[in-house]
């Protein structure tokens, strides 16, 4: 993992669960905004995987549990993948707090995952 970028991805993913959350308050269906905002979350998490992959060949190897780490990443892709399908199945507003709360989850599951990746203690 690179830092900065799991930084930039909790602080991606929280606006975006707020952002879906205040338009799910309002009582907005899901629409290209939050369906978009939920896909760009996903392809962050694409790119850390990438990043996962990369990084051990470079010398940035975890310090935790490796597939503890990897449990997290994959499970924390297929929650925004999900919920898209969900929103598009379901055109309520309660869809659209889905891909809010989603959003936080995925935002707690990548800090997780730094603190796996950069902080355990052997």
């Amino acid at each position: 993992m690179i830092e900065w970028f799991t930084t930039a991805q909790v602080a991606v993913a929280v606006v975006v669960g707020i952002v879906c959350l205040i338009a799910g308050g309002i009582g907005r269906a899901p629409s290209d905004l939050t369906h978009g905002l939920t896909a760009f979350v996903a392809v962050l998490l694409l790119a850390q995987i990438v990043v996962s992959i990369v990084a051990p060949f470079v010398g940035n190897d975890p310090t935790g549990d490796p597939v503890e780490y990897w449990v997290y990443l994959i499970s924390a892709l297929l929650l925004p993948l999900l919920a898209i399908v969900w929103g598009l199945v379901d055109r309520s507003r309660w869809s659209t707090i889905v891909l809010g709360v989603v959003s936080l989850a995925v935002a707690v599951m990548v800090y997780r995952m730094g603190q796996i990746w950069f902080v355990q203690v052997a």
